[in-house]
């Protein structure tokens, strides 16, 4: 029997145990020699030599950036499992260069986002928050006439990716009308979680509710400006689960100001928290929630568990399931 494989765990410590709680950590000691002490990033950074005999670096929030400079620290590295969403703030060119294996845990963090956003569809699309605010003016249970059943309202998503759906899929059935804007997806495969695929355009004109599941990218960045906004039907509603960068956020306070029927529930923004002048936060019709779509908690093992699966995949000489494709870098997250 060869030698076993040797793992480092390098994250921030204050989310530490929610990622990786005591049953995950015995999953991987019974798979790997796991390295302790466990450090931070910064611990990394004051003990160059730490990685000397390092096989895979598993990692989370708060994981170091891994470039040519830790890769000479590391000479033995093969892969890096990060227990968290995107690894673009963190790979550099010279890992893929090397040919080291990068998984990253996203795909557990998408039905947290995915439940949130179905959440917020569904009230969205029976008109609650339109209501809650009639009420808090009139004070009166005649408040009730701005909300409405949910059955044969439109639902446009931004999007048709891991989360995205996701987000179709809990809506089946649902009686709501599934659309969806996404240049990659296929329509085959759109058509098998009932959703009919058009334009961006087509769909802010015709959708009571925009939910937005885009990754942030060059591309997108601010790509929902006040064009787009202005074409939402009257008493719609912009719901942002994804990133705040998609949004022209000047755009969408200068087109919400022109249109108090409108509502957007947004969990996350350009700067978080805005800044205390921002108008987001005085806005009638925007509700803000502290970028609390996805993993919370104890939910975040989920995250952990996929990292340990795959090295129990790695070990037992099977392929990888969440190995990120170098070459898919230009359209994820």
């Amino acid at each position: 029997m060869g030698e076993r494989m040797r793992a480092r765990l390098v994250m921030e410590e204050r989310r530490r145990h929610d990622v990786y709680p005591d049953d995950v950590l015995a999953m991987i000691d019974a798979t790997v020699t796991l390295q302790r002490p466990f450090l931070t990033a910064a611990e990394l950074a004051d003990q160059p030599e730490a990685l000397r005999d390092t096989d895979v670096l598993l990692t989370g929030w708060g994981a170091p950036v891994v470039d040519g400079a830790l890769l000479e620290r590391a000479p033995h590295l093969r892969g890096v499992l990060h227990a968290a969403g995107s690894v673009k703030h963190m790979i550099a060119p010279e890992v893929w260069a090397r040919g080291v294996a990068v998984v990253s845990a996203a795909a557990a963090n998408a039905d947290p986002v995915a439940e949130i956003a179905v959440a917020q569809i569904v009230l969205a699309a029976r008109g609650v928050p339109a209501a809650r605010r009639r009420y808090v003016r009139e004070r009166q249970l005649t408040a009730a006439g701005a909300a409405s059943g949910a059955r044969g309202r439109t639902v446009g998503l931004v999007a048709l990716g891991e989360i995205g759906r996701r987000v179709a899929e809990r809506l089946q059935g649902s009686g709501l009308r599934l659309l969806a804007a996404d240049p990659f997806a296929d329509a085959a495969a759109a058509a098998e979680v009932g959703v009919e695929l058009v334009s961006l355009e087509e769909l802010f004109a015709t959708a009571d509710v925009v939910s937005l599941h885009a990754p942030l990218l060059p591309a997108t960045t601010g790509m929902i400006d006040a064009a787009l906004l202005r074409r939402l039907p009257e008493g719609a509603t912009l719901i942002n689960t994804a990133r705040g960068g998609l949004v022209d956020e000047d755009g969408l306070v200068a087109v919400w100001r022109e249109r108090p029927d409108l509502t957007a529930l947004l969990d996350v923004t350009v700067e978080e928290p805005p800044a205390p002048s921002s108008p987001l936060w005085t806005l009638e019709n925007v509700e803000l929630t502290p970028h609390v779509a996805g993993s919370m908690g104890e939910d975040r093992a989920a995250m952990g568990r996929l990292v340990a699966a795959e090295l129990r995949r790695w070990v037992a000489g099977e392929a990888l399931q969440h190995r990120i494709d170098p070459t898919s870098l230009d359209r994820i997250a």
